[in-house]
């Protein structure tokens, strides 16, 4: 294992989508709006501004096009969106995106309960969606869930997560984002699962998308920045779950990471006031403290 972490970090802000996709109430497109625009403010270069899903199955992501409509884009910042499909990437070319995410299983299980077809059907749907994403010049991020455990079939095998996650790159998908869905990995577990995925993509291909459910993502993030990992996911003030993954926590909270990466003296060019702020403001706006140590911690 090397030790040569990377000077730089760039944060995937996901609390827009992943987080607030699992707020039982609904939330204000205008509100959703302004939490982008903090982030963005407070110096996100990535930010996840919501999916073009069926409002049946995740009706807190119904109104992403108006919150596309409202938001203020920075140049140099990417605000991608979640396709399930080919409808759902017309919907998002006709907001304006320049980039989009696919979402496939390393569990055959999870994939059959979330989403009702196996990982190879899965993928099949995603042929067409990415043709087009690459006809129109768009990017497509790879995200492949249950890396490190599953609710229904537990252990997933190494050889899948890495299985699925060459497909995705094969694909077209420029970055694969290896998500532990339920928040149950360790830092031996999560650097052996990266270092089986490094076989079939390359490390700078590679992002990190851990949930804090038993405490462990930064301390798995942290063994994984010494094999060279430069890409992580995190949600502002801990927001977040699993709707599929009963118990499950939210996503390490950006400001928790961004304090951590600040004291390895690795950049981010987040601005660790302003996103503690932020924390506050969308924790105010649900009616929840915020999940993050930092925001707790300078209450």
């Amino acid at each position: 294992m090397s030790t040569a972490f990377p000077s730089e970090v760039r944060i995937v802000e996901v609390g827009p989508r992943d987080g607030l996709q699992n707020e039982t109430e609904i939330v204000p497109a205008a509100i959703k709006a302004e939490l982008i625009d903090r982030l963005t403010a407070a110096g996100a270069r990535t930010i996840e501004a919501g999916s073009f899903v069926s409002p049946k199955w995740v009706p807190q992501m119904a109104d992403t096009a108006e919150v596309l409509s409202l938001i203020h884009r920075k140049a140099g910042v990417g605000y991608p969106v979640l396709v399930p499909n080919m409808k759902g990437l017309e919907a998002a070319i006709a907001s304006g995106v320049e980039e989009v995410a696919v979402f496939a299983a390393a569990s055959e299980a999870f994939s059959k309960r979330n989403i009702n077809c196996s990982i190879a059907e899965s993928l099949e749907r995603f042929q067409p969606v990415m043709e087009e994403a690459a006809r129109r010049g768009l990017k497509v991020r790879g995200y492949v869930s249950c890396v490190l455990g599953c609710p229904y079939q537990g252990e997933v095998p190494l050889a899948d997560v890495a299985m699925v996650s060459r497909r995705l790159l094969d694909m077209g998908c420029y970055e694969i984002s290896l998500g532990d869905t339920i928040g149950v990995g360790t830092p031996l577990k999560a650097v052996r699962m990266v270092e089986a995925v490094m076989e079939d993509v390359p490390i700078e291909q590679i992002a990190l998308h851990f949930h804090d459910t038993y405490g462990q993502a930064l301390a798995n993030i942290y063994a994984c920045l010494g094999l060279g990992v430069s890409v992580i996911d995190a949600a502002v003030g801990g927001l977040g779950g699993c709707p599929y993954a009963m118990g499950a926590t939210g996503n390490v909270a950006t400001e928790d990471l961004v304090y951590m990466l600040d004291g390895m003296g690795i950049a981010t060019g987040i601005d660790l006031a302003a996103l503690t702020d932020t924390a506050r403001f969308i924790a105010a706006a649900i009616d929840k403290a915020p999940a993050s140590h930092l925001a707790r911690a300078n209450a």
